[in-house]
């Protein structure tokens, strides 16, 4: 019998359906396995009383402490997010009492920040061991604040294992001073049964109102993700229509600078991705930074070629040509590259090939072999400040 407790500050609640459905599923497989027991704890963040009272905080302060969601037990224990490099202590008071009263024999982190430093807290505290798990944003931004970036270290150097998206990311932890020898590389999964082609994708382009060629983008409407630039390749390929999926602090501004080709759908639900995805003939994301993107798999199950920067585990996805194009982060590279594949279309089924290696069921049980292993190591007494063991 193995007992995790899964923590993780991203995972989707009533108030954010999308927040981390990719932990979500993950933590499902896993607890799914026979011989797994898992609580998940999802901390929500709220200021001290009575900055926590403001009408802004309301639809947090409605969270339910504790909640089945999607068969999982999650907790939801409230944490004071300010200052940012206290966050983990404070995530780690909040959850002690619940990880006391679990009692687990591994503590499953799912991001670097804050969760990692957190989750090492917890163990010290309980002489558990603990895993973490990088993700993308959590390596290449948190590794770059000082305040944070010597708390990952420590956290990374004291955990019992850890995992990476990509070998690419894994590349960029060892660059940031991780332990090589700790990092295995664990790829997402893909509902192979809810992503996949489209019957008829001239069908499926019309139930969303669109003749002719389709690129969708999906992802948040933020610097990392360049939707300016998805702008810009709409501008060159006027032939095609384009439609963003996602929402962010900068729709206004893109929404005023957007050509008459572009459509903006808004944060959608997950479950309306795979008939976006399908539709489409080109998924585009010209991403500054990833560690191994959900969506370009998504993509690649549906049938549909993908057009991507080099970023992170790139090149662990596109692996032919049929699957899409691996190119510059330049507007007049990016339009060239949906040209070609409008022009030339791959075949369905070959770009449907790259994606079924990426299942869940071979995610969960990497995980629990992980998992599994870290466990055997039993951490020796409590090494954290007296107020994380009182």
């Amino acid at each position: 019998m193995l007992r995790v407790l899964t923590l993780s500050t991203l995972f989707p609640n009533a108030l954010q359906p999308n927040l981390g459905v990719f932990v979500e599923r993950q933590t499902r497989g896993l607890a799914a396995l026979p011989g797994v027991v898992l609580e998940a704890v999802s901390p929500v963040g709220l200021p001290p009383f009575p900055l926590s009272l403001h009408p802004h905080y309301a639809p947090r302060r409605a969270l339910p402490g504790e909640e089945a969601w999607e068969g999982l037990r999650v907790h939801r224990p409230r944490y004071s997010p300010r200052p940012v490099r206290r966050q983990p202590e404070a995530i780690a008071r909040a959850v002690l009492p619940i990880a006391r009263a679990f009692r687990p024999d591994v503590i499953d982190a799912q991001f670097f920040w804050p969760d990692g430093p957190a989750a090492m807290h917890l163990a010290r505290a309980l002489g558990v061991p603990f895993s973490i798990k990088a993700r993308g944003a959590d390596i290449h931004h948190w590794g770059g604040i000082p305040a944070v970036a010597h708390q990952l270290l420590e956290a990374a150097r004291a955990a019992g294992g850890l995992l990476a998206v990509s070998a690419a990311l894994e590349a960029d932890m060892v660059a940031l001073g991780m332990p090589a020898e700790k990092i295995a590389v664990h790829y997402t999964g893909v509902d192979l049964d809810r992503f996949r082609p489209a019957a008829d994708r001239a069908q499926a382009k019309a139930a969303l109102g669109v003749e002719g060629p389709l690129v969708v983008t999906a992802g948040a409407l933020i610097p990392r993700k360049r939707p300016a630039l998805v702008l810009e390749v709409a501008a060159r390929v006027p032939e095609a229509s384009f439609l963003l999926v996602g929402e962010g602090p900068e729709r206004a501004i893109l929404e005023r600078r957007a050509g008459p080709n572009v459509r903006f759908l808004g944060a959608r639900p997950h479950g309306d991705l795979p008939a976006l995805l399908a539709a489409a003939d080109v998924m585009l994301l010209p991403s500054r930074s990833e560690g191994l993107a959900n969506v370009w798999v998504e993509a690649l199950a549906c049938g549909t070629p993908i057009v991507i920067t080099a970023a992170g585990g790139a090149r662990e996805v596109v692996r032919h040509a049929a699957s899409g194009r691996i190119v510059a982060a330049d507007a007049d590279a990016l339009a060239g590259a949906v040209r070609d594949i409008l022009a030339s279309p791959p075949k369905v089924a070959a770009v449907r090939r790259d994606a079924e290696e990426f299942s869940w069921e071979r995610n969960a049980a990497e995980l629990f072999d992980h998992l599994s292993r870290v466990s055997a190591e039993r951490h020796q007494g409590c090494h954290d400040p007296a107020f994380l063991a009182a």
